[in-house]
């Protein structure tokens, strides 16, 4: 059904390149702003949420009966709870507080915030976003880790994503073997901090779900997996920007693109220096191209940095090499940091005159062995985090 979606956009996505806007004409020059460090980090939301989708799909292409379809989703939906449970993000939070405690970004723009909750195993309502006990909220424990380190950051933007919930069990209900009957619901963020102890003043703010999106068919249900990208507009004196923060699809490079070119004709604002920070699933040294794809997986960062005007910033800082950000393995317990080993978490910037900013600070967080939590192994996220210092406001 995902292809099919594809297919049915095939025709516009080669000219998706055109909804970008002219850059805005360059304005008077104005006295040098200060200093601001960012960051992008994907705090991993803890499991391969693919895999009740894929199983629920492979037993429709086989031709299952609804019943066993139901079985499959909600058995692959039992192991995918049971693995956030392993990666706990009770334990992940800390170190991932312990890099922006080292780092002090004034602006962080956070992928993956989920939220988790759980409920009573509704047969009848299968794929509606209901249950309410919250298991676990990725953003509070993670502000509550910073606060614990005498950080004091505000969610100045939260944009909600995806909410999608699933039944979970063990056995069948339709054989007498069904055990550990729940529902479970993931509610998927897109988060933006500030820290509060610095000049930065936060003016406006929004939030936006894309159009294009990826929705799948499941158990006579359609699972939406909406992504969007947030903003903040941030003055301190002299210096004046519009953050940005998004996290696109990443089972499909025509629907990242796709996302990116909304993104840029939208998001940025006239007038002011634009930073982007994202997960953008698109890393700029792979030319290759999905099953299901038109465009190659490099697609959406070369209209970023092409058509979009935008500077790679980590480019101005070291090579890309120097900057791997992803991706480790599901549990997150790799012994070695081999699986760092492409770039897709990206910061960029553009002025009002259509140019990068510099950068004199700048690395990539959570890559290290010493990184881990050293009691259960667990790394701070599937990802690395990249901070960079960046000047010419």
């Amino acid at each position: 059904m995902a292809s099919r979606l594809l297919a049915a956009m095939s025709a516009t996505v080669a000219g998706l390149a055109l909804l970008v806007g002219p850059l805005p004409s360059a304005d008077a020059a104005a006295k040098p702003g200060k200093p601001v460090t960012v960051m992008t980090r994907n705090v991993y939301l803890g499991a391969d949420i693919n895999r009740p989708v894929i199983a629920a799909t492979t037993a429709q292409a086989q031709g299952k009966t609804p019943q066993e379809i139901l079985v499959a989703l909600a058995n692959a939906t039992h192991v995918t709870r049971a693995i956030v449970d392993q990666t706990d993000f009770t334990v992940r939070a800390p170190l991932l507080a312990d890099e922006v405690a080292r780092t002090q970004p004034d602006l962080i723009g956070l992928q993956e915030v989920a939220l988790w909750r759980s409920g009573p195993f509704e047969p009848g309502s299968v794929g509606v976003p209901n249950a309410t006990t919250v298991d676990y909220d990725f953003l509070e424990i993670l502000l509550d880790e910073l606060a614990a380190r005498g950080l004091d950051y505000e969610a100045v933007q939260v944009g909600d994503r995806a909410d999608v919930e699933a039944p979970s069990f063990t056995g069948s209900p339709f054989d007498g073997t069904i055990a550990d009957a729940k529902d479970i619901r993931l509610t998927m963020r897109d988060v933006i901090l500030m820290r509060a102890d610095n000049a930065l003043r936060v003016t406006d703010s929004g939030s936006t779900v894309f159009a294009n999106n990826l929705a799948v068919p499941v158990a006579g249900a359609t699972m939406r997996f909406d992504r969007g990208y947030n903003w903040v507009d941030v003055d301190a004196g002299a210096t004046k920007l519009r953050f940005i923060n998004s996290h696109f699809e990443a089972f499909s490079s025509d629907l990242a693109l796709a996302q990116a070119s909304e993104l840029l004709s939208d998001a940025p604002a006239a007038g002011r220096t634009n930073v982007f920070v994202c997960d953008c699933n698109s890393d700029p040294l792979n030319n290759s191209v999905k099953p299901i794809d038109h465009v190659p997986h490099r697609a959406p960062y070369d209209l970023i940095t092409g058509p979009g005007g935008f500077t790679d910033e980590w480019l101005r800082r070291a090579p890309a090499e120097e900057g791997w950000t992803s991706g480790l393995s599901e549990l997150v317990n790799d012994p070695t940091a081999a699986g760092f080993d492409h770039r897709i978490d990206m910061v960029f910037a553009r002025t009002p005159a259509g140019s990068g900013l510099a950068v004199d600070r700048g690395e990539v967080t959570g890559d290290e062995l010493g990184d881990r939590d050293p009691v259960t192994g667990l790394w701070p996220s599937d990802h690395a985090g990249v901070v960079l210092r960046l000047r010419g406001f």
